[in-house]
């Protein structure tokens, strides 16, 4: 009788202390590398040498679907502080600063006004305008330790030391802890010396990086606060060498993501410590999972969904992804991933993948990979990077983990590509994307109000831009008819994708010239550029030139950015232009900004060619 007592007074006291944690709120800890791919021992990468994050995947759940919405920083940044797509915000493209809506918070907001401590250790680079009030604590020496005492704490700690900026001093092959002979190639990659030795040091960089993971991890230990806090280990997007970072691939995309649960939050956990779970996640989720956790009802306007916590949402059946401007480079590519699939959507199939980027260039490895195209000693698979884009591209990931054999266009793949499209199509309307705005009307919207709000009115007609953007980009002379229709529409979004479409059909859109050449007077300025581009893939060259001298000097920096780009394509037909590069390069006070890593490079290539 007595034991039976003593076992139901336990069984209440358990039950007590459970309902106690339940409602209570934990510590949450995040741990983020920057630039890089699931190459860790956890995730079955055999040449990686990464024990604590191995260890941590042991005690954790591992995240075998996890995605960056985008596949650079600031743009994946800003979807992770906010909740919401960049390509919705209008904070897509490369370090731009347009606006956010008013009422959208940086989601660490939130948690101060429910009494945790926030801390951030430090990078931000959220692509937009800053909101510092969204931490008690934002510098290299933040730290949840100067809380009061039992006060909750959300902080971030942000590791740079895996970050493409790691491969652009060579570190002495002496020195090196990997070996550059033994490392594994992805196929799309030359066995170059320099291509070899950049992947032994981003190896090096990985380990150093997780050697940083086990002292964050030791600290927590140290200050008793483990079996308080929650703790996430993920990478902001992937990378790093070429073709990962800033490319809408698994080794952009894909990001390793650990959750370690303490004992008392266990029942929060997707799983058993040790286990891993196939759920897809991505980037956009982050927020309104921290405040699930923290038994904060995310806000309505937050796009993404919480996994975990009191307001977990259903799984997604698919995650999203968008591509921009990088750097001095324009593109418009949107992905949709299912857990066996990637689909790829390119919008500017006439520019090809190995667009010169003067950051990306600084690697020893993407240099040679350039030199051996030139040089023709490549095979097809390390060759396509150099050529244009087909419009639509489908990868079999389990069966093609490095994205290397396009299934788009086979006939046994009809009805899932279908189902795709279909996808990203709804997905584009319902977060009125607002990345078909070029860009120099972005900057010109933006001073009147947010390009969130502006998506949203009646001055942007999505379904009707998108339909436009969908023909030119699919290569099909049938479709210049239409698109002749739409050169003279009254938006000029859809006069841009038009013309767009006629550089993308190039001689076959002869039936456009004059028609393109009404263009060059149009009011707005991407409107002239898009429709100088096509004119010159006509044969055209004295109107679209000066069109584009004209856009040189123009006050809207993107507009000259745009004009830089068709250009560097122009080669030596650029010449008559050159002079007047020069005086840009003279002239522009913001030395070193992407109208000037791009203007750089025209002059380098006349240099080189005299």
């Amino acid at each position: 009788m007595k034991i039976w007592c003593i076992a139901v007074v336990f069984l209440c006291v358990s039950m007590l202390a459970q309902a106690q944690d339940r409602g209570s709120v934990p510590n949450i800890l995040w741990i983020v590398s920057e630039d890089n791919s699931p190459l860790i021992g956890a995730y079955g990468d055999t040449f990686a040498h990464t024990p604590n994050i191995d260890r941590l995947a042991a005690a954790g759940v591992r995240y075998t679907n996890a995605f960056a919405n985008a596949p650079v920083c600031a743009p994946a940044r800003s979807t992770i502080i906010t909740g919401m797509y960049a390509s919705s915000l209008g904070t897509e493209h490369m370090r731009s600063t347009y606006p956010l809506p008013g009422f959208v918070k940086f989601f660490p907001r939130y948690l101060r006004e429910h009494g945790y401590y926030t801390t951030n250790n430090a990078k931000k680079d959220y692509n937009t305008i800053d909101q510092p009030e969204a931490w008690d604590e934002s510098s290299t020496k933040a730290t949840y330790l100067n809380r009061k005492e039992g006060q909750p704490f959300f902080s971030v700690f942000n590791i740079g030391i895996s970050h493409e900026s790691q491969l652009h001093e060579r570190i002495p092959l002496a020195e090196l802890k990997h070996d550059p002979e033994k490392v594994p190639l992805p196929p799309y990659h030359p066995a170059t010396p320099d291509m070899k030795h950049d992947w032994a040091q981003y190896y090096d960089r990985i380990t150093a990086m997780d050697e940083h993971v086990g002292g964050i991890l030791r600290d927590l230990e140290e200050a008793g606060l483990s079996e308080n806090t929650i703790v996430f280990y993920y990478s902001d997007h992937g990378g790093v060498l070429g073709r990962s970072k800033r490319f809408m691939y698994e080794s952009g995309l894909h990001v390793p993501l650990i959750i370690r649960f303490p004992v008392k939050y266990q029942y929060l956990a997707a799983g058993a410590p040790g286990s891993s779970t196939d759920q897809i996640i991505t980037s956009v989720d982050l927020a309104p999972t921290v405040l699930s956790l923290a038994n904060i009802q995310p806000p309505a306007y937050m796009q993404g969904a919480a996994f975990l916590g009191a307001f977990k949402g259903t799984e997604p059946k698919q995650a999203f992804a968008f591509r921009g401007r990088m750097d001095e480079r324009l593109d418009m590519i949107r992905s949709v991933r299912d857990k066996q699939y990637r689909y790829i959507r390119n919008y500017m199939p006439h520019k090809i993948y190995g667009q010169y980027l003067e950051y990306l260039w600084k690697a020893p490895s993407m240099r040679s990979w350039e030199h051996a195209w030139k040089a023709g000693s490549l095979n097809d698979i390390q060759s396509a990077f150099w050529k244009s884009k087909p419009t639509e591209e489908l990868y079999d990931v389990k069966a093609d983990p490095h994205n290397v054999r396009n299934l788009a266009g086979r006939p046994e793949y009809k009805n899932i590509i279908a189902g795709f499209r279909k996808a990203n199509r709804q997905w584009l309307i319902q977060s009125r994307d607002i990345g078909f705005v070029p860009e120099p009307m972005m900057v010109e919207i933006s001073k009147e109000q947010s390009l969130y709000e502006y998506a949203r009115s009646t001055r942007y007609p999505l379904e009707q831009i998108m339909e436009t953007a969908e023909l030119a980009s699919s290569g099909d002379p049938a479709a210049l008819k239409e698109m002749l229709k739409r050169l003279t529409h009254s938006h000029p979004v859809v006069r841009y994708w038009a013309a767009t479409g006629c550089t993308v059909l190039s001689r076959e859109a002869g039936a456009a010239k004059p028609s393109l050449q009404m263009l060059l007077r149009d009011p707005e300025i991407s409107v002239r550029v898009a429709a100088a581009e096509a004119l010159y893939g006509l044969n055209e060259k004295d109107g679209p030139l000066k069109v584009l001298k004209e856009a040189l000097f123009s006050d809207n920096i993107m507009a000259r950015v745009h004009a830089l780009n068709v250009l560097e394509n122009m080669g030596e037909d650029a010449r008559p232009a050159l002079d007047n590069i020069r005086r840009l390069l003279k002239e522009d006070i913001q030395d070193g900004d992407y109208d000037v890593r791009a203007a750089q490079r025209i002059v380098e290539n006349m240099k080189a060619k005299q």
